[in-house]
């Protein structure tokens, strides 16, 4: 990874000197980190390189693919990436942790986990959970906000008999009838469920009194500071090609496909429709801006597992300063 990127940014520079060299203005160069591997779940950027927004505002955009929150959100507290994409929480405990840089945009207005039941269980609502087996899965944050979850909904943990599994092993627990429902998430475990043939109901943490604030743009503090119009002219643009991708979502993994070859369209595809509802949800007034009270939901919902240490003033986490203004934002709902 670390070669990688730097031979990305060597690459940028070499390109930059040709240009002043030629006399016309260089575009200027942009390394951007992606949470995982290119998929729906991350188009929108893909759009804004494919269909020319970054370059109409003169920047050079190159996508790294990336195979985590975690670990990008590592590499932007080390400061070998300047400007990510991550999820929120994970974003945040960073943050909270002392590392310097915030979140400037947020794209993901509440996170994608649910609980997936078969609609052959008949659970048609989240206390008809009362009793049944829920497969969780293993060490992960999802699962540590499973109290909340129920709690929200007049419940208690002991309602359910929850069974710890692997990831791996969550679907196909679920297509088995070994578990009646599944904690997962909407743009994975649902899709790869769906893809066998399964028809389920899915109940949304957002939905379902946990919503908090998911997939963001962020960014090392330095890097804000030292290039605030870079910044904007990037949030700005990144915006239009989610705007692009929830109005033209065939053209935009065609685009995804031309920038990464090896990714599965159809999979693309399936992704980018299951998260069009996490948009415009949390409160959210528009689209990639998460609300003050979203921002405060969540240090509350989160500080209460201990996922956020209590007392944290949720604008330690995020800036408004580098979206653009309020009257060229997309309204919600889309």
């Amino acid at each position: 990874m670390r070669k990688s990127i730097s031979k990305l940014l060597v690459a940028g520079a070499i390109a930059s000197t040709l240009a002043m060299a030629s006399g016309v203005e260089a575009a200027t160069p942009v390394t951007f980190q992606l949470n995982w591997t290119a998929g729906g779940g991350n188009a929108g950027f893909s759009a804004a390189v494919a269909e020319g927004f970054y370059k109409d505002l003169g920047l050079d955009v190159t996508l790294v693919e990336g195979n985590g929150s975690g670990n990008t959100v590592q590499l932007v507290a080390n400061n070998r990436v300047q400007i990510a994409y991550a999820d929120a929480v994970t974003i945040s405990q960073m943050i909270a942790k002392g590392a310097p840089m915030k979140i400037v945009s947020t794209i993901y207005q509440s996170n994608p986990t649910a609980v997936l039941a078969l609609k052959k269980t008949g659970i048609k609502s989240v206390k008809e959970l009362f009793g049944r087996k829920v497969g969780v899965p293993s060490a992960t944050s999802q699962t540590t906000m499973l109290p909340l979850f129920f709690a929200a909904n007049g419940m208690k943990e002991s309602d359910v008999m929850l069974i710890d599994m692997p990831i791996t092993s969550m679907v196909p627990s679920l297509l088995q009838g070994q578990v009646d429902a599944i904690l997962g998430s909407i743009d994975a475990f649902q899709i790869q469920a769906e893809a066998q043939g399964a028809q389920l109901d899915s109940y949304l943490f957002a939905t379902n009194g946990v919503p908090t604030v998911s997939s963001s743009i962020f960014a090392v503090d330095s890097y804000l500071k030292d290039n605030p119009d870079v910044v904007k002219k990037f949030v700005a643009a990144s915006i239009k090609g989610w705007l692009f991708a929830i109005d033209n979502p065939e053209k935009t993994v065609k685009d995804l496909k031309s920038i990464f070859p090896n990714m599965s369209e159809k999979l693309a595809a399936a992704e980018l429709a299951a998260i069009k509802p996490l948009f415009c949800s949390g409160g959210a007034k528009y689209i990639g801006k998460a609300e003050e009270a979203l921002w405060a939901k969540t240090q509350d919902l989160l500080s209460q597992v201990k996922l956020l240490p209590v007392g944290q003033d949720p604008k330690s986490y995020y800036t408004y300063d580098f979206l653009p203004p309020v009257s060229q934002l997309r309204p919600c709902p889309i």
